[in-house]
């Protein structure tokens, strides 16, 4: 069954389903211009996890936030069983009172699309992975994404209801008080306006916890590029990431010859997007600052390693963030939402040479 734009009962309350990180809640947001686009009076909620909720928070498309995934609520209940029922009782409120009548669910988990059907919600449509879509209505078939951007993917649930996407850009709004905000934070750190600046964003992959240093190009080479570049350019570097990558960032301050401005665990989610707006230039690993920038048309180097770039990578326009990677038959060994240990020490990252990645920035800066 499809539904038709001019349908006597077109639908005009849709729900967002996506627990997972930066990566993949900015992946949503064409298929949410897109939705809004086909139906400019239809209301959208969105259901995420808590940590992500600042990159929706502003996002003029989005009606409602649901901001507690199952994760959220386990941290909630291991800590107060009673808190974290009264949270679940809640939370179950809250989204079967928005009365939706079409979720997309992106989580790949039976137990979001079952609660659908029990709050209500008529139709379902999501993947089908490892037949974990029984309670979808609508559904594709999946074994992982591997042929195309995840993007592509999530865009092509928009059959269901007979749209297609437009404009397949990433999209993050940010406020103008952030924007203030975050020239006060340069300006108290002795950066002015004509600076050229390079962020460096040596942790991410936050989301795949212990896992996430398998995508880390090593901290010695992020800090060569960095000297070079303030060399050439003159460029302030200013170092980005959260409270668990002062390690990382570490290491690469005590190896640089010029000392950057260091904002590792100074910055909230709330405040990165407006601080990563003023960059010239972002040096990323695989993760959310990499995604941040593509969605606000920063301009980024990023280096891969196990995971693909097809699927993975910045999106949609690569002239302007293009990737280095190092090609060996084993690569890309993340397949299917698993990553195989590595009995080549992650060669495929390290061969990724400094020269190569301070060309590619050269050429963006010049």
């Amino acid at each position: 069954m499809t539904l038709k734009k001019n349908a006597g009962q077109s639908p005009k309350r849709f729900l967002i389903i996506n627990p997972f990180g930066i990566g993949d809640i900015l992946f949503t947001t064409p298929l949410v211009r897109s939705l809004k686009e086909e139906y400019p009076d239809c209301f959208i909620g969105y259901w995420c996890n808590h940590r992500v909720r600042p990159l929706l928070a502003d996002n003029p498309r989005i009606n409602r936030l649901f901001d507690l995934n199952r994760g959220d609520l386990k941290k909630i209940y291991r800590e107060s069983f009673l808190n974290g029922f009264r949270e679940s009782l809640k939370l179950r409120r809250e989204i079967k009172k928005g009365s939706f009548d079409i979720c997309f669910d992106f989580s790949l988990d039976y137990r979001y699309s079952l609660f659908a059907k029990i709050i209500g919600i008529r139709r379902r449509i999501g993947f089908n992975y490892k037949n974990r879509g029984k309670f979808l209505t609508d559904k594709i078939d999946i074994a992982g994404y591997h042929d195309k951007h995840v993007v592509e993917y999530y865009l092509d649930l928009l059959r269901f209801l007979n749209i297609e996407a437009k404009d397949k850009s990433l999209e993050l709004c940010v406020p103008a008080s952030a924007g203030i905000e975050a020239r006060d934070i340069f300006a108290s750190r002795g950066i002015q306006v004509n600076d050229k600046l390079v962020g460096i964003a040596p942790g991410a992959g936050g989301s795949w916890g212990k896992d996430a240093a398998y995508k880390h190009w090593p901290a010695l080479k992020f800090a060569q590029v960095a000297d070079k570049l303030g060399d050439e350019f003159k460029a302030k570097i200013i170092i980005l990431g959260d409270e668990t990558e002062k390690p990382i960032s570490g290491a690469i301050i005590n190896a640089m010859l010029h000392k950057p401005v260091d904002l590792t665990g100074k910055i909230k989610l709330e405040l990165l997007p407006a601080v990563m707006q003023g960059l010239d230039l972002l040096i990323s690993n695989d993760g959310g600052p990499m995604h941040i920038a593509s969605a606000l048309g920063v301009k980024s180097v990023s280096i891969f390693g196990p995971v693909s770039e097809l699927v993975y990578g910045p999106y949609p326009d690569t002239r302007k963030h293009p990737v280095l990677k190092w090609d060996m038959e084993c690569r890309p060994c993340y397949k299917n939402f698993r990553l195989p240990v590595c009995a080549k020490d992650r060669k495929c990252l390290r061969a990724v040479n400094v020269e190569d990645v301070f060309t590619a920035a050269k050429a963006l800066l010049s």
